[in-house]
């Protein structure tokens, strides 16, 4: 039990002529009570108001490029937000590891967006 994060690629195929689309979501990053990055895009996500309870568990954000580029200089300087959680572990804010992860998913997450894939965060705790 705990903070278990995961990046998706998201293809969207939409049909013409019933407007309705299919959507294949494929996990492709992995992180474990990263509560720094928990809380940094729960902020992103609250900053677009998309969200109005105070529960952010279970929740798709969307990232785009200027978002990744946004959390990369977060993460360089060591700028996350600490954030607490019953399930989230230890303060991730400095942790090297963390950072070293975070700097993958980034590259992997570029890489989907110029594949013409959607990037969304999601978590369970």
């Amino acid at each position: 039990m705990g903070l278990d994060q995961y990046a998706y690629k998201v293809k969207r195929k939409y049909a013409p002529t019933t407007k309705t689309s299919t959507v294949r979501t494929t996990e492709f990053f992995y992180w474990r009570k990263h509560n720094a990055l928990h809380g940094w895009m729960e902020n992103l996500h609250r900053s677009r108001q998309e969200i109005s309870s105070d529960d952010f568990n279970g929740v798709a954000v969307k990232l785009e490029e200027k978002d990744l580029d946004k959390l990369e200089q977060d993460v360089m300087t060591f700028n996350l937000p600490q954030t607490a959680g019953f399930f989230f572990g230890r303060d991730s804010v400095g942790d090297e590891y963390q950072k070293e992860q975070t700097l993958e998913f980034l590259k992997k997450a570029r890489k989907a967006l110029a594949e013409g894939y959607e990037v969304e965060y999601n978590s369970w705790w």
